[in-house]
């Protein structure tokens, strides 16, 4: 409750606390114990005890305590009025509007402002504090406005890691199909997610900084303004007050800070589709379902005892290489010793040729 709301209905709450109170016509009324609060508009019953049968807050009491203290340490500021450097006997009642500095009648009459344009010293301090309580408003109103971007920063920055962790679980669980065989792939995208993230963290971090520091530096020009307001002398408050007003629009101009583009936290560019890769690896086989069948056929037809083999007690038959899909005959008596030479083969060489046709 502010102290005008309090002087506005103070008869009311004095007529409440004193039961005999006294009326201008000097006749005693009995009050009716009731009374509502200017800023809440809140009912308070008053019996017979008056103010003193109020719940009391200790809140208000501290505050009011505080403040009798710092008006009691405060020292009692006399009616100081600037004296003119040129002449110590008058004291400074214009300004001048061409030179924008306070001075004396003298100096406007036979001193330094002759032909300069000059106005009452009140009416230009009302003037520039109209003016000043004018930036203030408005640097508030910009710092409300820097406060709301430095949230919705936040809020950015906080959706970013979300879709950021979202986008990572998603491509772990579709790598998580691939095994080992995708393993390192996984880490190259992880790690160039993570470096998106990082950097766009970065960009809104930077940015949030920046903005903090903006609003600080508003927040203490508003301080500075708001001291100034509460200078009692004209001239003085005026010394200031023009490089102060000058600093508040120059920080309402250096606002334009940079901001983030519309979807800036979006990683849905992230998606990764391994359908295919899926179903290519699904389709690794010995052969294709063409060369299983024309493999068959053959295997059918040719499949037979050998002359020899029967001499020797061995079987051959036909096979057909998975890498190079050559078809040769072999006995199976020698299969051990072929794939031994193949394991052989792998080891030793590197050449392009087909281990199935060795020896």
């Amino acid at each position: 409750m502010s102290s005008t709301e309090w002087r506005w209905d103070l008869p009311s709450v004095y007529k409440a606390a004193n039961p005999y109170w006294t009326n201008r016509g000097g006749s005693v009324s009995m009050s009716g114990g009731r009374f509502r609060c200017p800023s809440c508009r809140h009912e308070v019953i008053m019996d017979r005890h008056g103010v003193y049968g109020l719940q009391r807050n200790l809140l208000v009491e501290n505050i009011i305590d505080i403040y009798k203290q710092e008006c009691s340490s405060r020292p009692m500021q006399k009616g100081s009025h600037l004296k003119c450097k040129e002449h110590e006997d008058e004291k400074i009642n214009i300004y001048c509007l061409t030179c924008e500095v306070p001075t004396c009648s003298m100096c406007k009459v036979f001193g330094a402002h002759q032909a300069c344009e000059v106005a009452p010293l009140q009416s230009v301090f009302q003037g520039q504090k109209t003016e000043l309580s004018n930036c203030i408003s408005m640097l508030v109103a910009g710092n409300d406005r820097v406060q709301t971007i430095i949230t919705q920063l936040e809020d950015s920055c906080r959706m970013t890691k979300e879709n950021s962790h979202h986008v990572k679980e998603e491509l772990s669980q579709k790598f998580d199909t691939l095994y080992t065989i995708l393993d390192e792939k996984k880490s190259e995208l992880l790690q160039r997610i993570t470096q998106e993230q990082e950097e766009k963290l970065g960009f809104i971090e930077a940015l949030i900084q920046q903005y903090r520091e903006q609003l600080d530096k508003s927040t203490k020009l508003v301080e500075t303004a708001i001291q100034s307001m509460d200078e009692p002398g004209g001239a003085t408050f005026l010394l200031s007050a023009k490089q102060l007003i000058k600093s508040i629009v120059e920080a309402s101009k250096g606002c334009q800070l940079g901001k983030t583009e519309q979807g800036f936290e979006n990683m849905d560019y992230f998606t990764l589709d391994l359908q295919h890769i899926a179903d290519t690896l699904r389709a690794i086989d010995f052969g294709t379902d063409e060369d299983e069948e024309e493999f068959i056929e053959d295997e059918e037809q040719e499949e037979e005892v050998s002359t020899e083999g029967k001499e020797e007690g061995k079987t051959s038959t036909r096979l057909l290489c998975t890498k190079c899909r050559t078809r040769f005959r072999v006995t199976l008596g020698l299969i051990p010793r072929i794939m031994f030479s193949f394991s052989l083969e792998k080891k030793t060489t590197k050449k392009n040729q087909n281990p199935c046709m060795s020896k």
